[in-house]
């Protein structure tokens, strides 16, 4: 599993990478500024959670079935929430109306938050 996290995390770290430099190249001429900022949050969550996952995959403090509940959620609430606000940040460039998906923001952010809740309680209540 700390292979697979591992690998996970620098899939999405480089995909981070990509995207942002194309939000700030390609579509810059293209997007709004609100657009583009909107973008770059989806990126941004992107990467702190690319990170998260390799923390998450380098510790050995959590039990495997905590970093599988963790690496699940993180994978999900990525591209719930940070996919999700790539399509809607670049909508108006696009023929298909991507604006039937935005509850899928919110689902992702939840995921994200329950990630970081389930490492909390399994640090807090982690017997020494």
């Amino acid at each position: 599993m700390d292979k697979k996290i591992i690998f996970t995390a620098a899939i999405f770290g480089m995909f981070a990478i990509i995207l942002g430099a194309f939000g700030a190249h390609a579509l810059k001429n293209v997007l709004s500024i609100e657009e583009l900022s909107t973008f770059e949050t989806g990126v941004k969550y992107q990467m702190y959670h690319a990170l998260f996952l390799l923390f998450i995959g380098t510790i050995n403090k959590l039990s495997q079935k905590t970093m599988k509940t963790i690496y699940y959620l993180v994978v999900f609430g990525i591209f719930s929430f940070s996919g999700s606000i790539y399509l809607l940040a670049t909508n108006n460039i696009t023929a298909f109306d991507f604006r039937i998906i935005g509850f899928a923001t919110p689902i992702g952010g939840v995921l994200l938050i329950l990630a970081w809740a389930v490492l909390l309680f399994n640090i807090v209540n982690k017997k020494s």
